[in-house]
């Protein structure tokens, strides 16, 4: 048979499976091959065939071309978790096709935002019967170009397992969040050739050899379908012991446990399109505030790591040396840290000594592979596993997985950590992504704003950057990296734009707004000490939301009046234990100390699906953000609820302390957790019951509010989560990230109904979410009966002085005013208008 010429199914750059970021692809379990990153959002047949199947989620689609060879094409990697959604079919299984008919279509932009990436491999799955000639790699390809020959070769004799003896089976259930598609039926495929044993699997009265990836990928098992494996051969059993470990998740190796193959370099992308000088590049605010300055761009360049290791002795040592020089480091800069970078060197430094990751490397270097090598391997399956979670909080601690990665590596290496970059003065960093460690090493002295093309507001960077007074924006795309050093540039980390090359005249009107807010926020800090009232008298208390006893002391210095909201989550997560009732007391006491007699309020474990803890069993889930979350957590694990109470019962002086409950929908559930407190005060014999409150978060909440204050004895309004449910938006979805506004009149109107109803009852009502810290939002929280704000520590002071400027008469007005409006962005016309330059 002559050999096979392919063609490009979609326009792109032709690169090596060792380019693809995800191991199964680069290491070659589902086959050889090659693959493309996209610039078109079209997918063709690379050649005559048969369309074996189309993945439910319109991702991937495997091939029978004419000569047999079996093809898998998979468009990005980690997109089977998009659900289908931007991707369109244009052929269905079964169906005969022709070299460059469509078969489907994507949407390249919004893939490319929620993928982990477009790179779309095109794979020989049957390769034992094929070999591939010749292939086109390392240059653009346009649709249907040559891109690959394939030849048959002749099979082998012992290609196949005997099938000696009686079959034997054993049915399961597939817990695997997307079912067996590519990741999985790579996996499968690659165990089941371990044994002397043929096995086929049955679903949907369908039948596929386990050693076939397309095979098991054609039988379309989702999530909780019925599967049959059905075993013959000298090591039936031992095969169907080790698929059972491996599909229902006793082995790791579904979860991103593979080793990482060490990566070719990638041949370099086309340069960023450079935005035209006044362009305005729209961003996420990861932490506010104004800067103008000029371009410095950091690049984050992947390190090259030899694989093979010179002794096993050697390289254990080697990996020694360089773990110890990492946590010396990371050591001395703890002596001068606080707050939240104190924090974050802690997580680094847990991550060092985490004895699963250390034990995967040892593990690899006793294959034969090197210190950097057998590091990075044992840590890319962790950043695998932490992106598949769909969580976005954990998803972005992948990047501090990454820099650890990096400074162990350069330990090895003996090179410096840190950016090789000298800033100029006022620079805005430009980067794709930044590490904490990088931000970590610029000279603050010379830093004014930073700017990401990816990246999330809640990214242990971000964090960084507001603690240190920093201005930045996340998500704002390519185009930042194709901005020219020395470019000037205005960063409105206030309204979420970056502007290149802005006017002159533009420069100097910001410049001038600039130091006149300077001058204001010197003036706020020393006012921030005092107690807060508007100007006709009432009083409003301002309190912060802080994370960790460490954020408590800030909070007082910026004119905390106490903590409204002390989220206890610090306490229960990167835990392979749950803290117990001594421990969690003595945080407790530490944050209650450094508020000096101020009133504190714990809220109790805000944990569930979307903030997966290990030694908690949570059941999957589709929707987290739907499922068993705040209190329904502690109440489905009452001993959890019970231990954190035991612990809040023993604060001194614990007048000053009050509970909170999160994600609260209906008066049973304070009811249920008002009995276990009095049952604990009375076996405690603590003289002091404290204050019983809620968090107001669900929309079912807040319409039912006057039952809600019946039963509780303060609420707190969760602004963010109110925000999603009630729009029907999901928080943490960067197309959606703009258009979720607390100040839509929807979410005004239950902000509005909760707290009528708690003056009602004459229960005290808080807002804690974000929008209490959001300048727009004051005049209007205070109109619609809001008593307390409890703000991100920085904020205190600017909310503050808010305050004190506002007439309750005129709040009043304006948020009836905004309560007949119909829109966010209409509500913040409106206070601009009506309130101006305060804001």
């Amino acid at each position: 048979m002559s050999a096979l010429r392919l063609i490009a199914p979609l326009p792109g750059w032709a690169l090596t499976l060792a380019d693809v970021p995800d191991p199964v692809f680069a290491g070659g379990m589902l086959g050889d091959g090659l693959a493309i990153d996209p610039t078109g959002g079209r997918l063709h047949a690379p050649c005559d065939g048969v369309l074996l199947s189309v993945a439910p989620t319109r991702h991937a689609l495997t091939l029978r071309a004419d000569n047999g060879a079996e093809l898998l094409l998979h468009v990005g990697i980690d997109t089977v978790g998009l659900k289908g959604e931007g991707f369109e079919a244009h052929a269905e299984a079964g169906r005969r096709v022709r070299a460059g008919d469509l078969l489907l279509s994507f949407d390249l932009d919004a893939v490319a935002r929620r993928a982990a990436s477009l790179i779309t491999p095109l794979i020989v799955t049957n390769g034992a019967a094929f070999e591939i000639v010749h292939r086109r790699l390392g240059h653009t390809v346009a649709l249907g170009e040559f891109l690959m020959k394939l030849r048959a070769i002749a099979a082998t004799a012992d290609a196949q397992p005997r099938s000696d003896g009686a079959a034997i089976t054993r049915k399961l259930t597939v817990p695997l969040p997307h079912g067996i598609h590519a990741r999985p039926a790579a996996l499968i495929a690659h165990k089941v050739r371990e044994f002397d044993a043929e096995v086929i699997v049955l679903a949907h009265g369908r039948r596929a050899s386990a050693r076939s990836a397309v095979s098991l990928m054609s039988l379309g098992v989702r999530r909780d379908d019925e599967i049959v494996l059905e075993a013959a051969g000298a090591d039936a059993r031992a095969a169907l012991d080790a698929l059972e470990a491996l599909i229902g998740g006793a082995d790791a190796g579904l979860h991103g446990a593979a080793a990482v193959p060490e990566r070719a370099a990638a041949p370099q992308a086309a340069a960023p399109v450079r935005p035209p000088a006044g362009a305005k590049l729209p961003g996420v605010v990861a932490a506010p505030g104004t800067a103008i300055g000029v371009a410095a761009t950091i690049t984050r360049r992947e390190r090259v790591v030899a694989e093979e290791g010179a002794g096993v002795a050697h390289e254990v040592a080697e990996l020694g040396r360089g773990r110890a020089a990492v946590r010396a480091s990371l050591t001395m800069q703890m002596t001068h840290a606080t707050g939240p970078r104190a924090e974050i060197i802690a997580a680094h430094l847990e991550f060092l000594d985490d004895p699963a990751l250390a034990a995967a490397a040892v593990e690899s270097i006793g294959r034969g592979k090197s210190a950097g090598y057998a590091w990075r391997s044992a840590i890319r399956p962790s950043v695998a596993a932490l992106r598949d979670l769909g969580d976005a909080r954990l998803a972005e601690r992948v990047d501090d997985l990454l820099d650890l990665e990096s400074q162990l590596l350069a330990a090895l290496a003996g090179e410096p950590q840190g950016p090789d970059l000298q800033l100029p003065d006022r620079a805005i960093v430009l980067a794709d992504e930044l590490l904490p460690s990088q931000l970590v090493a610029l000279d603050p002295g010379r830093l004014a704003g930073i700017c990401t093309a990816r990246g999330g507001p809640t990214s242990h960077v971000a964090i960084l950057a507001a603690a240190m007074g920093t201005p930045m924006l996340v998500s704002v795309g390519t185009g930042v990296l194709g901005i020219a050093p020395g470019t000037p540039l205005l960063l409105d980390a206030e309204r979420g734009v970056l502007r290149v090359d802005p006017p002159d005249a533009e420069l100097a009107t910001a410049a001038q707004a600039l130091r006149q807010r300077r001058d204001r926020d010197a003036l706020e800090r020393v006012a921030a000490r005092a107690d807060c009232a508007t100007a006709d008298g009432v009083r409003i208390e301002v309190f912060a939301n802080i994370g960790s006893a460490a954020e408590a002391a800030d909070a007082v210095a910026l004119g905390a009046e106490g903590c409204g909201l002390l989220r206890t989550e610090f306490l229960f997560l990167e835990r392979q234990t749950a803290p117990d009732a001594a421990l969690q007391a003595a945080e407790y006491q530490r944050v209650l100390d450094a508020f000096e007699g101020r009133p504190v309020v714990i809220r109790t474990l805000d944990i569930g699906g979307d903030k997966p803890i290990p030694y908690l069993a949570l059941p999957r889930e589709d929707n987290p953000a739907l499922g068993l979350r705040g209190v329904r957590t502690s109440l489905w694990q009452p001993e959890l609820l019970r231990t954190q109470l035991e612990a809040a019962l023993s604060v001194r002086p614990l007048t000053h302390c009050r509970l909170m409950l999160p994600m609260v929908n209906e008066p049973a559930e304070i009811l249920r957790v008002r009995a276990l407190l009095d049952e604990l005060t009375g076996r405690l014999r603590v003289a002091h019951r404290p204050a019983l409150g809620v968090m107001v978060e669900t929309p079912s909440a807040a319409v039912i509010a006057d039952r809600i204050c019946e039963a509780a004895d303060f609420v707190s309004i969760g602004t963010n989560d109110l925000t999603q449910y009630t729009l029907a938006m999901d928080r943490t979805h960067p197309d959606l990230a703009a258009q979720l506004d607390g100040l839509h009149p929807a979410v005004l109107r239950l902000i509005a109904a909760t707290a009528a109803a708690a003056i009602s009852h004459g229960r005290p009502v808080a807002v804690c979410g974000g929008l209490a810290s959001d300048p727009i939002a004051v005049p209007l929280l205070l109109g619609l009966g809001v008593q307390e704000l409890s703000v991100v520590p920085g904020a205190i002071p600017h909310i503050k002085a808010l305050i004190r400027a506002s007439v309750m008469t005129q709040c009043r007005e304006l948020a009836d005013r905004a309560l007949a409006l119909s829109s966010a962005a209409a509500v913040r016309a409106l206070v601009r208008d009506t309130v101006g330059a305060r804001q």
